[in-house]
């Protein structure tokens, strides 16, 4: 039968289906995105304490999203793509932005190329991220995560505005904390990633007892305890580094095994 013949009934072509994108992870992203902008706009106004705590925000719902994708296993491409665009501007140009607009602006040219090395930072930290993704350990993050150093410079100008110090009073503090943060995002320092934590495994009393003391601890003075835990953060990767080549540097060489008599 030919397809010109009147009786011939062309198959109708398969249904294409739409690809549609996972709604609830996404949503703690587009919230993530959300504060790393606000944070922008209330630095723009001057507002830079709320630009901080939106940045902390950030982190927060940044931390969320991930998690939410594995648990209710709606990870996709599109997901990972737009949490790392979410990040470059929380976590990137909002922090530089930020310090720049904050403290640097009186340091001339010193200040913004400060700022664009922490923005630059980040967006090198965030392609090599993605780029190596199944080809490094998991137990470790190659570089500082940019969301902490985000809070590193947030940290910053939260403690200082908090305790009634202003811009210009800091603007050395903040030349060293951002260029700081940006030279170790694009470091090969190995920092501590978490992802080894099992949630799903049963812990002693006395470790669900340590998170009420680091909540009460955090609620006592927030912009201090959690500026101090993050340069802890910061520094513990150098320090691991310098303890691992100091221990490699103390063990024997290995001695080859002597050669058996003729």
């Amino acid at each position: 039968m030919s397809e010109y013949d009147p009786q011939y009934v062309k198959p109708a072509d398969p249904v294409k289906r739409r690809r549609g994108i996972y709604i609830l992870p996404n949503l703690f992203t587009t919230a993530s995105l959300f504060a790393g902008f606000y944070a922008i706009v209330q630095a723009m106004n001057g507002r830079y304490e709320y630009s901080a705590v939106a940045i902390f925000v950030a982190m927060v719902l940044d931390g969320l999203d991930g998690r939410v994708a594995r648990l209710t296993h709606t990870q996709s491409a599109f997901g990972a793509e737009y949490d790392s665009l979410s990040d470059m501007v929380s976590f990137g140009a909002a922090p530089a932005l930020i310090a720049y607009e904050w403290a640097m602006r009186g340091l001339g040219k010193w200040g913004w190329i400060a700022a664009f090395i922490y923005c630059a930072g980040a967006a090198l930290r965030l392609a090599r991220f993605n780029t190596n993704l199944g080809t490094v350990d998991k137990r470790y993050f190659q570089g500082l995560p940019s969301p902490a150093a985000a809070a590193l410079v947030a940290g910053l100008v939260w403690v200082a505005t908090d305790n009634g110090y202003t811009g210009p009073d800091m603007r050395w503090a903040a030349f060293v904390i951002t260029l700081f943060a940006g030279l170790t995002m694009v470091s090969n320092v190995k920092f501590w990633s978490g992802k080894d934590i099992n949630l799903r495994r049963s812990v002693p009393f006395i470790v669900i007892f340590g998170f009420v003391l680091a909540f009460v601890a955090v609620s006592l003075n927030p912009p201090v305890v959690l500026f101090s835990l993050f340069v802890a953060y910061g520094l513990s990767g150098y320090v691991m580094w310098v303890i691992r080549r100091a221990s490699r540097s103390q063990t024997p060489p290995t001695l080859p095994p002597p050669e058996a008599d003729a």
